[in-house]
């Protein structure tokens, strides 16, 4: 699938997105949008951390804020703190994409929620180069699942929110819905729960746990 995507590509300066990434690297990535609608809401600020030999490189980070057309809604401004005259501050994102791509090269893209995230940037991506993101994704919700609840019986309680990931792991909240932050909480968590993947240690459960269901963030 790869070598049909990269035909498609419009721009070859950008091929470098299909050659893999160094060995051992990782990119976190994190958007914060006006709200949850992929089809009409907009990117207002966007962060990617890299992530080499179990180290989080918070020195070797992205961050912009995105000039937009549509106004956050409230409930969106609530967990930002992005006011329409910070977000009119910003860059405009066809200038953000390009350094944002460059910086992600081809390595793999770590997340939370990490489909809707990318779901965004693919909607700007696509019209401009022709293609969607070509990198492997990986969502710590998925890691944590394995670490937790891999074994779990039937009937096990789940919950794979942000804030439960957090605390079995012992990491801060701290900053949350900031994207930078939140990136860069993610690559903590993809480090730890990859290091645990690694020891085959799990996450220790409740004995006795009510029934199924699926917690959000």
């Amino acid at each position: 699938m790869g070598w049909l995507a990269r035909r498609n590509l419009k721009d070859p300066a950008y091929g470098f997105l299909f050659e893999p990434g160094p060995e051992g690297e990782a990119v976190s990535i994190d958007c914060e949008t006006t709200g949850l609608d992929r089809r009409k809401d907009e990117i207002v600020s966007v962060a990617a951390v890299a992530i080499r030999g179990g180290r989080v490189l918070t020195s070797e980070a992205f961050s912009a804020t995105v000039r937009c057309v549509t106004s956050p809604d409230p409930a969106s401004i609530k967990i930002h703190g992005l006011r329409a005259r910070d977000i009119a501050m910003g860059r405009a994102l066809a200038e953000v994409l390009p350094a944002l791509l460059r910086f992600i090269g081809g390595r793999p893209l770590v997340g939370y929620y990490l489909e809707f995230d990318l779901a965004m940037i693919d909607r700007y991506v696509k019209p401009w180069l022709g293609v969607k993101l070509p990198n492997p994704r990986i969502d710590v919700s998925g890691l944590y699942y394995a670490r937790k609840y891999g074994d779990a019986p039937p009937g096990t309680h789940v919950d794979l929110g942000f804030s439960a990931i957090a605390r079995d792991l012992g990491l801060s909240l701290e900053g949350q819905h900031d994207a930078l932050a939140d990136a860069t909480l993610t690559a903590l968590m993809y480090v730890m729960l990859s290091d645990m993947a690694e020891r085959g240690a799990r996450i220790p459960r409740a004995r006795y746990a009510p029934s199924s269901s699926l917690a959000g963030a």
